[in-house]
This record gives C-alpha cells, structure tokens and sequence, in this order.
C-alpha cells in the first residue's frame, strides 16, 4: 500500500525522540515500489529520511540488512543510512528513520567520461567490493559461491518461461549464458546487489562542472549479499554511456584488492538484462497487472535490439554473452644487433634468430646469453618477466600505472622521489566540508 506523506511524518515523530515535524517531502515512487520515502524536517532544522516497507517481503529484507549498516558505517568512504529509530505499523513491519545523507542522486545516462564523478563511482563500487566478506557473513548476510549464484539464476529462468511473457529467443539467450561455466569463474564478492542511480548520492564541488562530483552516500542495503560482483554494474552497463562506463571500470579496477574477472562485463550485461525479468517476476506476483505489461514490453523491446551490437568490437558497448576470449600478448620482433665492421664496409644489419653455425641451441646471442630460447616451448619472456604467449584479460593493464615498469616517483634503481603534489596524492582527493556544500543538480 502507498502511504501519505502526512502519515509518514507522524511515523517519522514515533520513531525518534524529540522529533516534531515541520514539513515533509514525498519521493515519488511507482506501485511496484516496495519502499514508501519522504523526507522530514523538524523544528531543529533537521533533515531525516523515512522509509516504510509496503510489503511483508520488504520489511523482512530490510530488517535483514539493518545489522550490516552498523558494521559497514566505519569501513567505508562514504555515508551510508544509519537508523536512530523505528516505528512499528499496524499492517505489520516497522518504518526505519534515519538522518538524511547529503547529496542528489545519479543520473547515469547523464555520466560524463574522464576524470571526476565517473572516477568517483568506480572508486565507490570497489570500495564496496573490497570489504571483508567475513562482515557480512557476522551480519547474517547470504554467500553465494559462483556455482550456486548460476544455479539460482538457471531456477528463475524456469519459473519466468511458466509465465508464457518472455520471448523464446532471450530465454535461450539466457540459457546458453547460464549453462556456460566459462562465464562463471569469479571470487564470490560482498556486492550492493541494486546499484541504481538512485541509491548512490553525489555533491559537485562546482554546481556548473558535472565532473567535479563526488560520491558522499550510498543507500538501499535490502538486497546485499556475497555473490558475483558484477552485480553491481547491471544498471551502469544498461544507461551508461560506453566512454562513461571505461572510466568506471578503470577506476574500479586500479582500486580493487583483486583483479576483476575478464568476464565481469558480460555477466553484467546478462544481470541488467535478467532485471527486467525479475521485475516482471515481482509484477505478476504482486498483482501489479499494469506494471506487468509494462515489463513484458521491455522484454519484447529487449529481444528487438539486443543483438545489434553482439560482436561490437568496443568491450562496453558489446551485447553478446559469449565469455570474453582472453588476448594473447604478441610476440615482440628479435632483437637487431650490428655485426663488427670496418670503416667503408657495408655490413647489413642482421636479425638475430638463432645461435651461429655451430649447432649450439637455437637462443638469442647463444648460449650463454641468458635470454629465452626464441623456439622454447615456454617463450620469450617481455621485459615484464611474462611469456609472449601468456594469455591476458582486458583488465590485466589497468593496474600497471607506468608501461615502462617504473611507477610514478621511482627512479631506475628503485630510489623514489617525492613531488609537492605527493602529499595530496597520498591523502586522496578532499571531500567538500558540508557546511560548504553548494547546490547540486541532476545530471542528464
């Protein structure tokens, strides 16, 4: 049921003492919403945020994450909700009130590409990502191992084809996804688990300057679990744009513990997708018959279009769910070395590819060069110590910050030396002071 702002306000006054409403300010929602929302303002100037389950399945996934926020509020570099009381309501569950985090929420068809809040947000979801799994574990929290995460997805692919509302040809998309194990190779991983635009609050430095945004909350911890990580990017890989996306991901990646999976775009891709499934799932069972069609729609729209862009060469605008093939490092050219001449001699200058005549093995400059044999099974090594034929994934470059191997501040023989900016670079960018905040705006 779709409460009145008025009767949040008063449930807002029940649950935290002290707390005499002055005004209060609806968030729209749709039927399908399992949440009611408004803002409240008290006689102390205060801002709160009221959310009351419409459902009992809600209140009990609410109720579920509660004990996660309080473990998570001091190991991440944002605000998250942080509840100073409940209401209990007469049709059951309890409305949760917490004080308002600062911020807008995000647009993210309206992401810029480079530096600034693109940056922000992949920074954000690894930070997320990077936390202990055991926190969530001690939260009471699910954990999903790779091989169980497909199987439940492979069981809700079942139950949507009984509905007779989703088009054959995504459901045997869909299937050929799930069944494919080469896909599903990934380090189960804390996740969100519904990162929209509208549960990640930013605040811009500059009102006018869109890149200069930083992301200050981060609400909606209802369906958090250990599970696959690309369960995060399901909306950003269905709104961004492509350039906006390979600024996330690259800044996701540098800040990652661990290295993302070559397929985590993909099974991105194949999570946004099967939203649309799991929303029509939610619609029919609710009774929610006009939102139900509108869900069976989508998914026709869908069945049109997906395969525009299969094989796109640009990994983030590709639709296919084929697993990514993993690039092979291309095997340098031999080295050029100048034989000894005389002045006047016109001595070529001659590709090393083997030993001398003399029936030595066939390595670079002989045998006692050191070097790889050019015709080992094992390869030439780079100058990175990898094989030429290792096999690489798209994101194996993104941690290296200086393709000559030297990083930043490092001289050749390992001394490190220090700028005036390394202070700031060490401490990170600076979160604006909230009694400075200046407006924000949505993007788009």
């Amino acid at each position: 049921m779709e409460r009145s702002p008025y009767v949040l306000a008063a449930l807002a006054s029940v649950a935290v003492p002290g707390l005499d409403p002055t005004g209060v300010e609806p968030i729209p929602s749709e039927p399908a919403h399992e949440f009611d929302l408004a803002f409240v303002t008290d006689t102390q100037e205060r801002r709160w945020v009221v959310r009351a389950p419409r459902t009992q399945a809600a209140a009990a996934r609410m109720e579920e994450s509660l004990p996660l926020l309080g473990l998570l509020a001091r190991r991440l570099p944002f605000g998250i909700p942080a509840p100073r009381g409940f209401a209990a309501m007469k049709e059951g569950g309890r409305a949760c009130v917490y004080p308002a985090l600062p911020g807008h929420t995000v647009d993210f068809s309206g992401l810029p590409s480079g530096r600034g809040l693109a940056v922000e947000i992949g920074r954000a979801i690894a930070a997320v990502h990077n936390v202990d799994a055991r926190l969530f574990d001690e939260a009471g929290l699910p954990a999903y191992d790779a091989d169980t995460y497909r199987t439940r997805r492979l069981a809700d692919l079942d139950r949507a084809a009984g509905t007779g509302r989703v088009p054959s040809a995504l459901l045997a998309r869909w299937e050929r996804a799930l069944e494919d194990v080469n896909l599903w190779r990934f380090a189960p991983t804390p996740v969100h688990g519904d990162l929209t635009g509208d549960q990640l609050l930013v605040v811009f430095a500059d009102e006018d300057d869109v890149t200069s945004g930083t992301v200050r909350g981060m609400t909606g911890w209802e369906d958090a679990k250990v599970a696959d990580p690309a369960d995060d990017f399901a909306y950003l890989v269905a709104d961004a744009d492509p350039e906006a996306l390979e600024t996330v991901m690259e800044a996701y990646a540098h800040t990652r513990v661990e290295r993302p999976d070559p397929n985590l775009l993909v099974r991105a891709r194949l999570a946004s997708e099967l939203s649309l499934l799991t929303a029509l799932m939610h619609a029919i069972s609710a009774g929610f018959d006009e939102a139900a069609d509108a869900h069976a729609a989508a998914l026709r729209r869908l069945d049109e279009e997906v395969h525009a862009h299969e094989e796109a060469e640009n990994d983030y605008r590709r639709t296919s769910l084929e697993p990514v093939a993993p690039a092979r490092r291309s095997v340098p050219p031999p080295p050029v070395v100048e034989e000894e001449w005389d002045e006047g001699d016109e001595t070529e200058l001659v590709p090393v590819t083997g030993s001398a005549d003399t029936g030595d093995d066939d390595t670079v400059g002989g045998a006692d060069s050191g070097e790889a044999a050019v015709g080992d099974d094992t390869g030439s090594a780079d100058a990175g110590g990898r094989a030429d034929t290792e096999l690489i994934d798209p994101f194996g470059d993104l941690g290296e910050d200086d393709p000559d191997g030297v990083a930043p501040g490092e001289t050749t023989e390992g001394e490190t030396t220090e700028g005036p900016d390394d202070d700031a670079r060490r401490d990170g960018p600076q979160e604006p002071d909230d009694g400075d905040e200046r407006p924000v705006r949505r993007l788009g």
